[in-house]
C-alpha cells in the first residue's frame, strides 16, 4: 500500500464507488441517494479551486483502498483556518489501518497548509469512526442531537476536532 494524490482522470471511479457504497449501506454519508459522475466533476473542481487536498491509499496494482480529503467548514472568511475532513475506506479493507494512515497524511498535509483546526463530523452511533478520531487527539467538541433522518430513524451527529498549532503568525481578513 502507498499513499498518492488522488486526481480526476485516475480516481473519480473508484472514489464514487467507495461514498455510493457508504451512502446506500451506512449512515457514514447523510445522502440517500448515490451521486453520479457528473457530482464527481464538481467534486474534484471544488477541490482544485480551493487547493484541498485530496490523498488516496492504493495497492500494488494501483487500485484505490480508500481516500482521505477535506474542504471548507463555513462560508465565511473568519473560518479560514478550519476546515471540515472525510475519510472513507472501502469496505474490504476495513479495520485494516488504513483510516489512521490516511488521517494521519491528511493531517500532515494541514499542518503544512497553515490548518488551525480540523473538524469531522461522525454519526454518534459511528464508533468504529469516533475511535479512530480519539486516537488520533481530536476531542468531541458537541453533538447536534436528531440532526439527520435516515433507514427511518432520527440520526445525531456528533463533532471531534482537532487544534493544530499552525498557522505561526494567523491574520484576519
Amino acid at each position: 500500500m502507498r499513499l498518492v494524490p488522488c486526481t480526476e482522470e485516475a480516481h473519480s471511479g473508484a472514489i464514487l464507488a467507495i461514498l455510493n457504497e457508504a451512502i446506500v449501506t451506512s449512515t457514514a454519508l447523510y445522502d440517500y441517494k448515490p451521486r453520479t459522475a457528473e457530482n464527481m466533476v464538481a467534486w474534484f473542481a471544488t477541490k482544485r479551486a480551493n487547493g484541498f487536498p485530496v490523498i488516496g491509499a492504493v495497492d500494488d496494482s494501483g487500485k484505490l483502498l480508500g481516500f482521505a480529503s477535506y474542504g471548507a467548514f463555513r462560508a465565511f472568511p473568519a473560518y479560514k483556518y478550519t476546515v471540515e475532513h472525510s475519510v472513507y475506506v472501502d469496505s474490504a479493507h476495513r479495520g485494516t489501518g488504513l483510516g489512521r494512515t490516511l488521517m494521519e497524511a491528511l493531517i500532515e498535509e494541514a499542518v503544512a497548509r497553515d490548518v488551525h483546526v480540523m473538524v469531522g463530523a461522525i454519526d454518534a452511533a459511528n464508533a468504529g469512526s469516533i475511535g479512530l478520531h480519539e486516537r488520533l487527539g481530536f476531542e468531541h467538541s458537541g453533538t447536534v442531537r436528531q440532526a439527520g433522518f435516515k433507514f427511518g430513524r432520527w440520526l445525531d451527529v456528533a463533532f471531534y476536532q482537532r487544534i493544530l498549532a499552525t498557522p505561526l503568525n494567523p491574520v484576519d481578513g
